[in-house]
């Protein structure tokens, strides 16, 4: 009886601890845990509440989405049997089903037939040398790309490569911003506050992420190398700046979930994370420091929907298009 008395006192103690630790976390400034506006079912992807469905809703049959435990958020549509299939990076994920919509309002014949992924452009460009295949937790399967849209310099890289076909249609830009947290808890009036020690980032990942490449030229016109280094570097080492492993899905998300208080993505996210609704905010860069991406597409080498994907290309520099892409902060491409 003593013995199991002193367990018991013993779990006590560390229920106690734990419930302290959480106590804590949930009441020091800048620690929180999630945002007590933001509902786990509003901060988790895919973030679309019904109003931004990539299928009908007559045709989604089961649903099987629950966050975060199966939530995928970046594969959209029906890979049965497509008539085009785009893989787009991940910039502008939340303005692919209007622009789909739009685009099969002008060709019905793709009603509910145009499959779309948008993840970063350099994880697409694995699954294009993988023959379109991919594994998601116990899932394969293949969906080979018949068009490609991510930053031009990328897209003309891959036609160099001999994996897309000429020419590198551009169509919009995109400037960078800082996203915080509604309130701005880290108190971010810049791009030069990233060095301080105790603001804690998140930032997208040099290996697979593009717009890496903007942010730190970005931060050089901020402050200086020191500033780059600082960022993606000292702090990742000491675990103030989390890299993304996915894309900005993660951004918005660590911030609501307290994990972070900034990081750099492209406007048009920030804008969208308000439009939604959520406990989002940004600081702008000025113009001096800031990046601007120039987007563009190609149709991919031997794509089995060709046709379709030159029009997907016409359809995408379109004044249709380019209205919806305005909704979110992009600017029209005048070459």
């Amino acid at each position: 009886m003593e013995m199991n008395s002193a367990k018991s006192a013993a779990w006590r103690n560390v229920i106690g601890f734990a419930a302290l630790l959480f106590t804590l976390a949930t009441a020091l400034p800048g620690v929180v845990l999630a945002d007590e506006t933001a509902k786990p079912a509003d901060i988790y992807p895919p973030w679309q509440h019904g109003q931004n469905n990539d299928v009908d809703a007559a045709r989604r049959g089961l649903e099987f989405t629950v966050p975060p435990v199966d939530d995928v958020a970046d594969f959209h549509g029906e890979i049965t049997d497509p008539k085009l299939v785009l893989y787009v990076g991940g910039n502008y994920y939340f303005a692919m089903a209007p622009l789909v919509a739009a685009f099969e309002t002008q060709h019905p014949e793709f009603k509910g037939r145009v499959f779309w992924e948008t993840i970063p452009p350099g994880l697409l460009e694995k699954q294009l040398k993988a023959d379109g295949r991919v594994t998601i937790g116990n899932m394969t399967f293949v969906a080979k790309a018949d068009a490609y849209l991510a930053g031009l310099k990328k897209v003309e890289s891959l036609i160099d490569a001999g994996l897309l076909v000429k020419p590198a249609v551009a169509y919009a830009t995109n400037n960078l911003t800082v996203m915080v947290p509604a309130g701005n808890p880290g108190h971010v009036t810049g791009l030069k506050d990233f060095g301080k020690p105790d603001l804690r980032l998140v930032m997208p990942n040099p290996a697979w992420e593009g717009v890496a490449r903007q942010i730190k030229a970005s931060l050089k016109k901020a402050g200086s190398q020191d500033l780059v280094d600082t960022v993606y570097d000292k702090k990742v080492k000491d675990g103030s700046t989390i890299l993304t492993q996915i894309h900005h899905r993660q951004t918005p998300l660590f911030l609501m979930q307290g994990r972070a208080q900034a990081g750099v993505t492209w406007k048009s996210e920030a804008i969208f994370q308000e439009q939604a609704g959520h406990p989002i905010s940004h600081v702008d860069i000025p113009d001096e420091q800031n990046t601007t991406a120039i987007y563009a597409g190609a149709t991919v080498k031997d794509a089995a929907h060709a046709a379709a994907a030159a029009q997907w290309l016409e359809f995408i520099h379109s004044p249709v298009a380019l209205d919806i892409f305005q909704r979110y902060g992009f600017r029209p491409y005048h070459g």
